[in-house]
């Protein structure tokens, strides 16, 4: 009987250890899971939102830049300084091409995309009004240049910046989203240290409980015939 006995309480002390031990191993794939989406989501915090939107930044620099150094050709009325405004914005439109391809090597959302073509456009667009308004001035024509410089050349000038700006928002709104995402799964994270501790302690209760039980069912009783003898004596 007592063999028996002791036989039972080992296959259920094993089948529940195994049964918690499976539990610790699922716990622990889903900590390396969550691990894993707080990596990614910082690291594409990093790259496809700081660099975009730093890259945003230095492209609003480089078309002011643009925009500054044509007016003072425009107003300078220096015949001059056409040959070093030209290298000037041969420099600014290297500049941004390199940003922009920067920028498409990002992972891009849909309304990203669509945002980032328009945006290429609109500055292609901004090029060959900067082209001719050079050419009109060359032609001696210079007042017809700064018009067209005030105005389409200033409405394409305020789109292209109206586009950065609302690049820049959706890197905000992605950003936030991605920061409750990691908000999220380091909660979960919490969740599942805290049932990892939890079942540790349960097992540590349940071997001494184990050890409590063999030492009970291993102790040696003292016969009835001893005791009989030792009262007569």
């Amino acid at each position: 009987m007592k063999w028996s006995f002791i036989i039972q309480q080992k296959l259920k002390a094993a089948l529940l250890l195994g049964g918690i031990m499976v539990l610790i191993i699922l716990a622990t794939l889903l900590s390396r899971y969550n691990m894993q989406g707080i990596d990614r989501s910082f690291s594409s915090i990093y790259k496809d939102r700081l660099i975009p939107a730093t890259t945003i930044i230095y492209l609003t620099e480089n078309l002011y830049g643009k925009r500054l150094s044509l007016e003072k050709h425009l107003f300078a009325r220096d015949v001059h300084s056409a040959q070093a405004v030209r290298i000037a914005l041969n420099e600014h439109n290297k500049s941004i091409d390199s940003l922009i391809g920067v920028f498409e090597k990002t992972y891009l959302v849909d309304q990203e995309a669509k945002s980032l073509n328009v945006f290429k456009t609109q500055v292609d667009e901004y090029r060959l009004l900067e082209n001719r308004i050079l050419r009109l001035c060359a032609a001696g024509m210079a007042e017809e240049g700064r018009a067209l410089f005030a105005g389409t050349g200033a409405r394409t000038f305020q789109g292209t910046i109206a586009n950065l700006n609302e690049l820049a928002g959706i890197q905000s709104d992605i950003g936030k989203n991605l920061m409750k995402e990691s908000k999220s799964n380091i909660a979960s994270f919490g969740i599942i240290s805290f049932l990892q501790i939890a079942l540790a302690v349960i097992i540590g209760l349940m071997i001494l409980v184990l050890i409590r039980n063999s030492q009970i069912i291993s102790k040696p009783k003292i016969s009835g015939e001893k005791s009989q003898y030792f009262n007569l004596n």
